[in-house]
């Protein structure tokens, strides 16, 4: 896959594309992507993806909060695994939202993108406060030779897939039905950083996690199996996030890992963790050794489930 950053491709070949955010690349992206692809081929032209480096309502809107299932560099990985020709990066400007969608189509995609045809998403809108929808799109296509094809709708079943879904089950900790729809397990990033200390004298030493990107989504409270990728070597994690109501932690969410079977000094390293099963939900405890002994069952229940995982 070949990325464009400048958002002009002037001279190249004329192209099939779609646009759109694409957060998580997921089932129903993929299944538009495949359906572009396959349009492409029939045309005998590349494919591309015109995508957003920043949310488009971040830009409109600063106090916005994506609460993003991808970063953006995460969200070029997934594209490229896609087969796609070309990944097209726009930077969302306030210059660029003000745009028409008339507007967008002529100066953008076919003037300065080369776009011959154009695949949008069943239920896509784009342009100035999104009034015009696909019958206006068709006209303004066809006004600057430009051809508009509505995609095909995706379900599984019979459910709308969208980023919002996704987002909505990964808040309620079903991240198996989230990975589902993603079509791979979500996961989130960072440095591990020091945290109370409690956790080791409990005999559950765990690397407390600064997310790399704050616009990350985090999970539903919970006790979560995960995979962890720490030093280029695949572990098995039992991981926490929750206000530890046992420890009267205030309202401070903490979001750490017990990594099964390791010791060693960690702080400073990156690590990745891949959200597999809820274990359970958080509970408050009566006492730090009724937490404890919950934490040995936990223990146990995540070494079960992740048995064959590394």
């Amino acid at each position: 896959m070949i990325i464009v950053r400048n958002a002009d491709i002037t001279g190249n070949p004329p192209l099939v594309a779609t646009i759109g955010f694409f957060d998580g690349v997921h089932a129903g992206h993929r299944f538009l992507l495949d359906e572009l692809k396959e349009v492409a081929a029939a045309q005998g032209l590349p494919s591309a993806v015109i995508t957003f480096p920043e949310h488009p309502r971040s830009v409109i809107d600063s106090g916005y909060r994506p609460e993003l299932l991808d970063t953006f560099d995460e969200k070029v990985e997934r594209l490229s695994e896609t087969g796609i020709d070309y990944c097209i990066v726009l930077p969302f400007t306030e210059a660029l939202s003000r745009l028409s969608a008339d507007e967008f189509i002529t100066r953008i995609l076919a003037g300065k993108l080369q776009v011959k045809t154009l695949l949008i998403g069943y239920d896509h809108r784009f342009g100035h406060h999104r009034t015009d929808g696909f019958e206006q799109y068709v006209t303004y296509g066809a006004r600057c030779g430009m051809q508009v094809l509505k995609a095909s709708q995706y379900t599984e079943n019979e459910a709308h897939v969208s980023s919002s879904a996704i987002r909505r089950l990964l808040k309620a900790g079903d991240v198996e039905a989230a990975a589902h729809l993603l079509t791979y397990p979500y996961r989130l990033k960072g440095t591990i950083v020091r945290g109370y200390q409690i956790g080791r004298k409990m005999g559950f030493p765990t690397a407390n996690i600064r997310v790399d990107d704050p616009d990350k989504l985090i999970p539903g409270i919970g006790v979560y199996a995960v995979r962890v990728l720490l030093d280029a070597v695949c572990r098995k994690g039992m991981l926490y996030i929750g206000k530890r109501p046992t420890l009267e932690n205030g309202d401070t969410i903490s979001l750490e890992v017990n990594i099964l079977d390791f010791e060693g000094d960690i702080y400073n390293h990156e690590i990745e963790v891949e959200f597999l099963y809820r274990v359970r939900e958080d509970i408050k405890f009566d006492s730090i050794e009724a937490l404890t002994e919950q934490l040995r069952r936990d223990r146990d229940t995540v070494g079960k489930l992740l048995d064959d995982i590394c």
